[in-house]
C-alpha cells in the first residue's frame, strides 16, 4: 500500500508556470509507474501524463504535450508535474496516481490515488 499527497497547486495567470509535487509513502515506490490526471467540475477525470518506474518512459496527453513535463525522484519518493504556458482550460483538480506495473493512460489501471490539488488559471 502507498499513500500519495499532492501539493503545489494554486492560482496563476495564463502563460505562467506551476510545479506540482506528489509525495509517496511506500517501500516500493521506485517500482511503481506514476500518473497525473485532472478533473474539472462537471467533467470526467482525464489523463495528463505518466512516467515509468525508472523515469525513462513518459507519456502525455495531446492537450499538454510540449507544455507539461513529468519527472520523478525515487530517492525522495516524489513525482513532479511541471506545467508551463498554462491556459485557462488547464484549470482543474490535479490528481497523482500509482500502479505497481507498467505505465497506463487508463484511470482503472491505477491502484492508488492522492486527494488532489487545485490549479486555477486566470484569463
Amino acid at each position: 500500500q502507498v499513500e500519495l499527497v499532492e501539493s503545489g497547486g494554486g492560482l496563476v495567470q495564463a502563460g505562467g508556470s506551476l510545479r506540482l509535487s506528489c509525495a509517496a509513502s511506500g517501500r516500493t515506490f521506485s517500482t511503481y509507474a506514476m500518473g497525473w490526471f485532472r478533473q474539472a467540475p462537471g467533467k470526467e477525470r482525464e489523463f495528463v501524463g505518466a512516467i515509468n518506474f525508472s523515469g525513462v518512459i513518459k507519456y502525455y496527453a495531446d492537450s499538454v504535450k510540449g507544455r507539461f513535463t513529468v519527472s520523478r525522484d525515487n530517492a525522495k519518493n516524489t513525482v513532479y508535474l511541471l506545467m508551463n504556458s498554462l491556459k485557462s482550460e488547464d484549470t482543474a483538480v490535479y490528481y497523482c496516481a500509482a500502479r505497481s506495473s507498467g505505465t497506463s493512460q487508463q484511470k482503472s489501471d491505477y491502484d492508488y490515488w492522492g486527494q488532489g490539488t487545485q490549479v486555477t488559471v486566470s484569463s
